[in-house]
């Protein structure tokens, strides 16, 4: 009684607080932290507050692609810190490369990952960080793992054109992203734990319950960025955390469950052949040399991590990918042509098809290339990423940054820069990737997609085979028309750009 007191008398401090904030954020926010910093000079400019950034949470990318378009660098302020946002490529490289060391993740970002990342890569710094990034790069560089991951990659995108021609027989609309999310999940378990979903969970309901906790675990830490009260509802167990509590139960369950299975039958060690190339398989004979760090947590963060990234890398960018293909039929026709040039499909069939899709076939595809990183540029799978710095100092463009700050690039509005990419760059166009019919990669410190410097994505060739190869499947076979043309596809505010409330498509057989 006495707990449900006090959580309705901080209610209403919070919403009288609010109000107040809402009519004077600038004035107020910049009274308390500038006396707090006791001198802004030389600090970027303040253009809005906490409280603003939560009144533009549904569309919090393109409120700070507003800010971006204004100013290159400015500040958000916060209570006892700033949140600086940049999209100046040279600061970008200042911070992801020159200046590593002292702008890594931080304490607060990973204090709000933790519960669902733990110390995964993605979410840890300094020697635990380099450790797993050693380990990570000698397995994933290895022509075993990605044999095994492109035959992963060919079957799945088989499967899911293989269930599409039974999707549009029935002439309906299916949600694309779900399908393409479940596709990816599938895709990145069995390359993870190297078995099928179904071999060790045991049903569908399972599966589709597990699905559902790994992504609503990634929607709820998510929103704790703008919840200045995430850490009081974890104590009391209340709202999001205690749904975000259950999900990572339900997770941990079945991940320490599958772990232990394959402990219990990794029998023999690797044999020359690769015949246990499934990241699990992998760092669990790693563990043999190493046991008191590669335990079963350490295996439990990074293999999550591993799935997180590379699920929704592919899912979300496909998925808009498709949506812009929808609105764009000329790009369709050029793709197609070049798939045609690419591969010889003697026998038409799905399972030919997408066993000639192999490496040369692939790369000769750069017009899918450009489509898939023009795609990328205007939506990005992760749209926002920041730093954390740990001493004073000035940033290239010669703002000053001070210990605490947050120092922010956002990735979803640097592809809406016309500073950064001309006049058209609000257009999709992937030509703007293609020079005398070859791909042409952007400086990943103004294309920062896939991050840059020590800890630019060790997944990054991967996320663009799955993507080609589901890509070029699915063009090939299908021709697809959103089922309402005239509705506005938004975005939902996670870690990761998802389309909010999934790409309703209608599909067609092509031939």
């Amino acid at each position: 009684m006495m707990g449900m007191l006090f959580i309705s008398f901080l209610s209403v401090g919070l919403i009288f607080c609010t109000c107040i904030c809402i009519r004077y954020p600038l004035f107020i926010a910049m009274f308390f932290v500038e006396k707090l910093r006791k001198n802004g000079n030389g600090y970027p400019p303040a253009v809005g507050t906490l409280i603003d950034e939560i009144r533009h949470y549904n569309r919090l990318y393109d409120y700070h692609t507003e800010l971006s378009s204004k100013l290159k660098t400015y500040r958000i302020l916060y209570p006892l810190f700033s949140n600086i946002y940049t999209s100046d490529p040279t600061n970008i490289e200042h911070i992801l490369k020159s200046k590593f060391s002292t702008y890594p993740k931080g304490e607060e970002s990973y204090q709000i990952l933790k519960d669902f990342l733990g110390d995964g890569i993605f979410n840890v710094d300094g020697d635990p960080w380099r450790y797993q990034r050693k380990l990570a790069s000698y397995e994933f560089s290895r022509r075993a793992v990605m044999d095994f991951s492109s035959s992963v990659f060919r079957s799945k995108a088989a499967e899911l054109a293989q269930h599409l021609s039974v999707v549009a027989s029935t002439h309906m609309a299916i949600d694309m992203q779900d399908l393409l999310m479940r596709t990816t999940l599938e895709t990145m378990f069995i390359i993870g734990f190297g078995v099928e979903p179904s071999g060790l969970i045991g049903s569908t309901e399972k599966w589709q319950a597990f699905a559902g906790a790994f992504n609503d675990a990634n929607a709820f830490v998510t929103k704790r960025y703008a919840d200045v009260m995430w850490k009081l509802k974890r104590f009391l167990n209340i709202g999001s955390e205690a749904a975000l509590k259950k999900h990572v139960k339900l997770i941990d369950d079945l991940v320490f469950k599958l772990i232990l299975h394959k402990r219990e039958h990794q029998g023999s060690p690797l044999d020359s052949e690769g015949k246990k190339d499934d990241i699990l398989s992998r760092f669990l004979a790693a563990s043999e040399k190493d046991p008191e760090r590669i335990t079963d947590r350490f295996l439990r963060d990074t293999i999550l991590s591993f799935m997180l990234a590379g699920r929704d890398t592919t899912s979300v960018t496909l998925s808009w990918f498709l949506y812009m293909i929808c609105k764009h039929p000329s790009v369709e026709r050029k793709i197609l042509k070049e798939i045609n040039d690419a591969v010889s499909n003697e026998d038409g069939s799905i399972e030919n098809f997408s066993e000639s899709l192999n490496n040369t076939a692939l790369n000769r595809m750069h017009y899918l290339h450009a489509a898939l990183a023009e795609t990328l540029r205007l939506y990005p799978a992760v749209p926002l990423d920041g730093k954390e710095c740990t001493e004073d100092g000035t940033l290239p463009d010669g703002f000053k940054v001070r210990k605490g700050d947050i120092v922010n690039y956002p990735i979803y509005a640097m592809g809406r820069m016309t500073y950064l990419w001309g006049n058209n760059a609000d257009l999709f166009q992937p030509e703007r990737w293609i020079e005398d019919g070859i791909f042409r990669p952007e400086s990943p410190f103004k294309f920062t997609a896939f991050q840059a410097g020590p800890r630019i994505c060790l997944g990054k060739e991967f996320a663009y085979q799955q993507m080609k190869i589901i890509a070029a499947t699915l063009l090939y076979f299908y021709k697809f028309k959103l089922e309402d043309e005239q509705q506005e596809v938004r975005y939902r505010t996670m870690l990761t750009l998802h389309i909010d409330q999934g790409l309703s498509l209608h599909v067609f057989p092509r031939k």
